[in-house]
Formats: structure tokens, sequence, C-alpha cells
């Protein structure tokens, strides 16, 4: 049997596999996130653990003999946090997550240093690592003196699992320290932000081993031998395992909360000035692209709590025969955007309402304005020198026929629908437990799920939605100057 664990933001998976991949349980612990001034996300990393506990607890009541039988770990987590611990492991103060803007500041003035862009091949975030340390450095210097190690969330788990201080590629990838295409530490990025590779984790590949389960742990969870842990995976290249987007062209499109598009790539292919993130991959030797937006289903729920409708009723009112766009533009920039604007201050738009725009039209608005949010995404990821000939959909907004019509007729490739299951972080890293236990062929574990259908683009609508798309392309630079606060 083999364990993922995912640490996420609102709660902790984990899921057990056994040694056909066939998904034997799972089971959940709840997390909160503290906002204590405006702009501020945080957790405080003791409740990652009983989480942890409460997960494992509930897979221990249901299934406390393939518990037992567990010989590998795999972990995924959230990105980009800032866990800061003393000499002793102490926590110095709540990790400050990814969706954590304060360091925006510092963000800029590092991300102004042009070493930071040509060796990380990325854009420096304010949800990044490094700017969040040169905010502590700044405003609580007695806390950055006392820094003797810099975790990720789940390599904080890590720690608490086996006692070591380890990270993996992918993860590390997102902290604007990583030398992305040599795979290691920055000595000189590090030194920007007055840090040095001591206060860093050991670098492992994702499905290499780093550290053993501690035997005090083991014995709680009712666990006899030696149980590995594996380098694991930041959440998104996680997901990817789960999905098997690993080889060089396999792709997916997530209608989550947020919509990313994520490529995997043989090679490593940056393009900072894109708003692509180009990070390792969790496989070694591999890496992956990814564009994200920052409003796909969380634009449709803003939809319904305006309109007093649920999402499900919104779209059901369109059918599942796509129509063509009317003259209505919809900008999903509800909160900013990330990929390709880069801009925290943009905000969304209806363009070209009329008398006739009635709730239909505008449900429609809503849907291709996330399709053509994602085909940005698809154009900086071809600048970047990645074209993709199909992808698969995941996520909540999958659900909706008409709203996958619409991405694929936006992009102008095929959707695939995969079987029923469970693919995501969680099953992921128990895939990731498994290679690093067995020490299996990684590509020949991470194979992606059976397809249940695919949606073709609907040729008759392709010229209508390119002209469309040209009108949603024209509706930024005219809106941006309204939007700066």
């Amino acid at each position: 049997m083999y364990l993922g664990l995912d640490l996420g933001t609102s709660g902790v998976k984990a899921m057990l596999i056994d040694g056909n991949q066939r998904i034997i349980g799972s089971a959940n612990g709840g997390l909160d996130v503290s906002r204590p001034h405006p702009g501020w996300s945080e957790q405080d990393p003791a409740h990652w653990i009983r989480a942890t506990e409460e997960a494992v607890a509930g897979l221990k009541a249901a299934h406390p003999k393939e518990l037992a039988a567990v010989r590998g770990i795999g972990l995924s987590g959230q990105m980009h946090g800032a866990t800061l611990l003393d000499a002793d492991d102490k926590v110095l103060r709540p990790c400050i997550l990814w969706n954590d803007t304060r360091s925006y500041q510092e963000a800029a003035a590092l991300d102004a240093d042009p070493r930071f862009r040509a060796l990380t091949g990325n854009i420096v975030f304010p949800g990044f690592t490094a700017p969040k340390l040169a905010w502590v450095a700044k405003h609580e210097p007695e806390i950055f003196a006392r820094v003797r190690w810099v975790l990720l969330p789940k390599d904080y788990l890590r720690l608490w699992l086996t006692g070591e201080h380890m990270s993996e590629m992918s993860d590390s990838a997102g902290t604007s320290w990583i030398d992305t295409g040599k795979r290691k530490w920055s000595s000189e990025l590090l030194a920007a932000t007055n840090l040095d590779e001591k206060q860093m984790p050991t670098l492992v590949e994702g499905t290499e081993v780093a550290g053993k389960l501690r035997g005090e742990l083991a014995s709680k969870w009712g666990i006899a031998g030696d149980v590995v842990v594996a380098g694991g995976a930041g959440d998104n290249a996680a997901s990817a395992c789960g999905m098997g987007t690993v080889s060089h062209g396999a792709a997916f499109v997530s209608l989550g909360t947020s919509g990313v598009l994520f490529a995997a790539n043989g090679s490593y292919l940056p393009k900072p000035e894109s708003a692509v993130h180009a990070f390792c991959h969790a496989l070694p030797n591999t890496w992956h692209q990814m564009g994200v937006i920052l409003s796909a289903t969380d634009a449709l729920n803003w939809h319904s709590g305006v309109t007093g409708k649920s999402a499900a009723d919104l779209t059901g009112e369109l059918g599942e025969t796509l129509k063509a766009p009317t003259s209505v533009t919809f900008l999903p920039y509800l909160s900013g955007e990330r990929t390709p604007h880069n801009d925290a201050t943009i905000r969304g738009a209806f363009i070209g309402l009329g008398h006739e725009s009635g709730r239909a039209v505008l449900t429609q608005a809503v849907l291709e304005g996330v399709s053509f949010a994602i085909r940005d995404n698809l154009e900086a990821l071809r600048s970047a020198g990645t074209d993709i000939a199909r992808v698969t959909a995941i996520g909540g907004g999958s659900r909706s026929r008409y709203w996958l019509a619409s991405i694929a007729t936006a992009l102008g490739v095929p959707v695939d629908l995969p079987a029923d299951g469970d693919f995501g972080a969680a099953f992921g890293a128990a895939r990731l437990g498994l290679i690093a236990a067995t020490g299996a062929d990684p590509v020949a574990v991470c194979t992606p799920p059976q397809t249940a259908g695919t949606i073709d683009p609907v040729a008759s609508l392709t010229d209508a939605y390119a002209d469309a798309y040209k009108r949603y392309r024209a509706v930024y630079p005219a809106i941006k100057p309204l939007s700066a606060h």
C-alpha cells in the first residue's frame, strides 16, 4: 500500500492506493486561513499536523489492515509558503501563504534585479517565497535574525514525519531561489535576500527517497516495517502526476476556482515576460509550463451570487449546443490577472450590453470570457515554445459540456474528458510514494486515465469565436487606465 498526503489551503487529504494503483480510500482533515490584516493570509503549521493526524486517523478507522501495509508515502502541498524555523526547529511565526500579497513591493524590487528572471525563468510574483523573506527582514528583523530553516508547507510536514530537512524540485521552483534549468539552489539569488544555502533544505527529485517515517508515528498508525517518504511535489505538479501529464506535449486545463493550463516539457523553456510559469516537474529531467488565470469558476460563482441562480441553473439555461458569441464581452479579472498580464490592479468588465442582454446572454459571456482568458494562456505558452494538440479537462467547471465546447472552440483543440475517478494531487503524491518505495519507472506509473469522451471544436463557429477573441483582446488595454487604484 502507498499513502498520498496533500496539504491544501483548506485541508489535508490522505489517500491510500494499492500496488495496482487502485484507490482503497481517502479521508480529510480541515484547515482555516487567518487574515489578520488586508492582503495577509497565514496558517499555523501546527494545524497542518493536526489536520494530517485527523486524515490518517480517518483512514485507519476505515482501512486499518491496508494502512498497516503502507511502504511508501508521497507528499503534495500548497506552494510558495514561507515556514520559518529556528535552530531547534521551532516555528518562529505563522506561515505566510501563497495567496498573501503583503510583499508586493519587495517582489517588484527583486523582479527588477535581472538575475531573478534569468536564473529562475519566472517573474518574481508577490506570492512567491523570496519576497516574503525580504518582507520579514524589513518588518520583523528580530525574527529574520533567528531564521535557521526556510521550509515550504509540505516540507514542514516531512520534517514532522521523518526528522529530515528536505525538499524537491517542483515545489522549490516556486521560491525564486532555484536555478530552474540546473535544478539547484542559486547561492547568488539567496544572497540577494540575505540568506544562505545552509538555510535551505536538501534538494532531491520528487520520485526519490527523502526520509523514512519515524518509528513513533509508524507504531501510532499501526504500520510495521520501514516506510520511505518520497520527495513529492508542489500541488500542480502532483496533480499532473495523478493525471499522467508527465511527457512532453501532454497538457490539462483545470477549471477550478482559478484556471490552469498546464503543459509537461522535456526541456526547460522559460519566457518570464509572458507571465508563464516555467518550473521543474516532479519527475527527473522534466519541466513544465503553466499559465494561470485567477478567476475561472470563481467568475461563474460571482455571476451566480449576483443573479441569485445556482451555477448549474445558469449553465443549464444555455443547453449543451454551443452558440455563436453575442455582442457582449466579459473580462474575468475579478481579482486581477496572472497570465499573461501580471496585473494585480486590473478588474473585470462587461462590454457591449444592450436592452436585449438578458441573464442567459451574460452567462454565455462569462463562460466565453474564461475560455478566452485560457486562450490567452495558450498563446503565452506558444510564445514560450510549447504548442498543445489536445487537453484533458479537470475541475468543477468541467461538468458543463457547454463550457468545454466553448473552451475547445476558443483553443482550437479537442478537449478530453477523463473517466470517473480522483486523479488529483493526493493520487499523484501516492504514485510518487510508490515510485520511491519500489524503484518503478516513473513514466510507466504516471499514466493518464481512460478517456470517457472528447469534445471537439465546433467548426461552424470557428470564425465567430476568432472575431469575438479579437474583441476580447482589445478590451484589456482600453480599460487598464480606468482600473488602476
